[in-house]
């Protein structure tokens, strides 16, 4: 054998065991997630149904159910996407087309990169002593969305920014050509062309909003609820927190509760991701 079929066979033996270990980790990771799957429906299929949608939550399993949690839930991925999108496309446009590419841009891009892996209970702090405490808007749907908002706009400006980047410098410079402003390059042709990776980031930051759980209940959020939010200053809870409580109760009943919880809550992210995955597509188009 010459040196050469031999490396080719050292490197095709590489390439195949690289597979087989990826092949294995993908197995063992949906194999865990089906069994995780088939435990929540096993135990919440028979308690869901349309009073546990509808009801208020209870001392007594059986009638309990999810309506502020889930009306919390909306209202909050609303109040989120509302605070957060709009600031969070405006900064990664500003930082990438506007703003100049000194020292001070660099350690600005190097502490939104950094945001983005801050732990969650840090932005709960933050929220508590920010929005709380030092604005006074108390335990509120509107103190919960942003601090929601500040968790989530780092994603949202490091993927926008990528996907602006990625767009061939050849459309601006096409653009500029033909007498077009630096705005409307942006708006006309710039924005269009990146918006389907743009809402990829945004669907990735909405459905961290969905499930996160401790910076709501360290600004506050109540986990026993029996009204529903009446305006952005109102008292609020979410489903995750809803969860949260029924799970860490010993009775069994709660923990169906809990699964029949888990069930619509992946459904309410599931209906969301699919709508936002639809609008990217026919976007790309």
């Amino acid at each position: 054998m010459t040196p050469f079929e031999r490396h080719s066979l050292k490197q095709r033996t590489k390439d195949a065991l690289f597979q087989v270990l990826a092949i294995i980790g993908l197995l063992f990771a949906v194999s865990v997630l089906i069994i995780l799957l088939v435990n929540v429906l096993k135990d919440g299929l028979l308690r869901l149904d349309w009073s546990f949608i509808t009801s208020y939550p209870s001392r007594r399993a059986a009638a309990a159910g999810i309506i502020p949690g889930l009306v919390g839930t909306l209202l909050m991925v609303l109040l989120t996407a509302i605070i957060a999108i709009p600031i969070g496309i405006g900064a990664a446009i500003y930082l990438e087309e506007y703003g100049r590419k000194n020292w001070l841009g660099k350690l600005i891009e190097i502490n939104i990169a950094n945001l983005a892996g801050v732990p969650s209970i840090v932005y709960g702090l933050l929220g508590l002593g920010l929005f709380v405490r030092w604005m006074q808007l108390d335990r509120s749907l509107l103190a919960g969305a942003l601090t929601m908002g500040l968790l989530v706009m780092p994603v949202i400006i490091i993927s926008t920014r990528e996907a602006i980047k990625a767009v061939p410098s050849g459309i601006r410079e096409a653009s500029w050509a033909v007498g077009a402003t630096k705005w409307q390059t942006i708006w006309h042709h710039l924005l269009p062309i990146a918006f389907p990776s743009i809402l990829t980031g945004i669907i990735l930051a909405i459905s961290r909003a969905i499930g996160e759980t401790a910076p709501l209940i360290t600004i506050g959020a109540l986990t026993y609820v029996t009204f529903l939010p009446d305006s952005v200053h109102s008292p609020f809870t979410v489903l995750p927190i809803q969860i949260f409580n029924w799970v860490s109760r010993p009775q069994q009943a709660f923990h169906e509760n809990a699964a029949a919880g888990i069930i619509v809550l992946l459904i309410f992210t599931l209906v969301l991701n699919s709508l936002a995955i639809i609008l990217r597509n026919r976007f790309s188009k």
